[in-house]
């Protein structure tokens, strides 16, 4: 390759071409990227987006198990699957009141589910 050829074309990515690597500090942290994938895995369920728009839209802010089995077409046991894993990934609060279990989405994430769901 003549001296012409190699300032019209990039340089080979490893080969350094004069340009500094892509710098760390700028990724995300191993624990955020875990966190966020960890979202974006609850997420990715038809049946946990419906059940974060009825939370949502829910007159109350909040629904248990119970009001959400029937709109849904599924099970009790089903319902509550997809809402531990709601919870775990810190999208939706649990507050047990005698032997039911009610469900709202957290205060922090309303925005930002209404904004994925909106």
């Amino acid at each position: 390759m003549n001296q012409a050829d190699s300032s019209t074309h990039p340089a080979e990515p490893g080969t350094g071409g004069g340009r500094p690597p892509p710098s760390s500090e700028a990724a995300l942290s191993a624990e955020t990227a875990e966190r966020i994938a960890d979202t974006l895995r609850a997420l990715a369920d038809p049946t946990r987006l419906r059940l974060l728009t009825m939370l949502l839209n829910a007159p109350s802010g909040e629904a248990c198990v119970q009001d959400l089995v029937t709109p849904l077409a599924t099970s009790q046991p089903t319902v509550s699957h997809h809402l531990k894993i709601l919870t775990a990934a810190g999208l939706v609060r649990r507050d047990r009141r005698g032997k039911r279990s009610w469900y709202s989405i957290r205060e922090e994430r309303v925005a930002l589910v209404r904004g994925l769901l909106g």
